[in-house]
């Protein structure tokens, strides 16, 4: 399976202390909400997969309700695991969440320690593990009781189906609650999962990111290249083969007007200046201050995710480039 020797594996990867915990992530991590779903080769997911760990990305970011259809990307995950990856498994954090609508009637969406505790079970099964590294509540309810959502978190790792916890699309107020509740329990709560990017500061805006740090909690980001936007391939329109084309679910055309089209250029003028891509630029930036400990990536091809690794040890931007992307982005 491996192209490199395994003591080889680790030697090029950063490695992150998750907040003040004694986990520690790869600075770049492995997200399979898309391409992982039913329609998806399951030899490329392999080679993506392989391409991963083979170079030092050990951590597998899944949900439940990743596919189409849903579930579908846990159950790819697990025949790669049973085929593959399972000699590795002490070598590898697998974490998957719940909070989003996955089956019918009311007990299979929010935050209830029914649905979380039966949805952990299914995502068990689904990838023939017995337990998960993280397990996170995917999103606040505003209605179920914080302290049933955090106990039922609490549950889930003191019963060994999960070794941590994680919550994620929490804003900062909530988040210190929770957090409160969780170390009133003892509960080794470590992480949060947001999206953020050069072009979405939603987490520097609600709180998050700074209440984080403050709490010794650390933050993956997903989506750091905003769904694609911030990588050459709509630079010059869209292409008939892109997601913005093929699904526009998350990426919808209106999002790439005239504006927004010379933001990118600027940038990208930005990223040639500091001999990098658009997106290694932007997956940089998401990294620049340590207050970010991993950055999800998504890949279609391998070598997407080796473009990818260029950005390590070149995550460092001086006070010059960081006011002119903000006045790029934010103007």
């Amino acid at each position: 399976m491996s192209y490199f020797a395994d003591d080889m594996r680790y030697e090029n990867m950063q490695y992150n202390r998750l907040g003040r915990s004694g986990l520690k992530l790869p600075a770049l991590s492995l997200g399979l909400w898309h391409n992982f779903g039913k329609f998806d080769d399951i030899q490329n997911m392999k080679k993506l997969c392989f391409t991963a760990f083979d170079n030092g990305i050990t951590h597998f970011d899944l949900a439940n309700n990743y596919g189409p259809d849903y579930g579908q990307a846990e159950i790819n995950f697990g025949r790669i695991m049973k085929e593959e990856l399972m000699p590795y498994r002490d070598e590898l954090l697998v974490s998957t969440k719940a909070g989003y609508d996955m089956w019918p009637g009311p007990y299979g969406n929010w935050g209830s320690r029914k649905y979380l505790l039966a949805s952990l079970d299914q995502s068990l099964q689904r990838m023939g593990l017995e337990y998960v590294d993280i397990f996170y509540h995917h999103r606040m309810d505003p209605e179920t009781p914080l302290e049933e959502t955090m106990g039922a978190l609490d549950q889930v790792v003191k019963s060994g189906k999960a070794l941590y916890a994680g919550i994620s699309n929490y804003d900062g107020a909530t988040m210190k609650k929770a957090c409160a509740i969780l170390e009133e329990l003892k509960c080794p709560f470590v992480i949060n999962q947001n999206r953020y990017s050069i072009l979405d500061r939603t987490i520097e805006k609600n709180g998050l990111k700074q209440a984080a740090f403050e709490a010794g909690k650390g933050i993956i980001a997903f989506s750091p290249l905003a769904q694609g936007l911030l990588t050459d391939k709509y630079l010059h329109g869209i292409p008939e083969d892109s997601r913005m084309k093929r699904d526009g679910r998350y990426l919808k055309e209106s999002a790439l007007d005239d504006a927004k089209l010379a933001k990118l250029t600027e940038l990208n003028e930005m990223a040639a200046q500091r001999g990098q891509t658009l997106a290694q630029m932007a997956l940089s930036w998401v990294l620049k201050d340590g207050q970010v400990t991993s950055v999800l990536i998504g890949a279609s091809r391998p070598e997407q995710i080796l473009e990818n690794l260029k950005i390590l040890g070149n995550t460092d931007f001086t006070e010059e480039e960081l006011r002119r992307i903000d006045e790029i982005t934010i103007r």
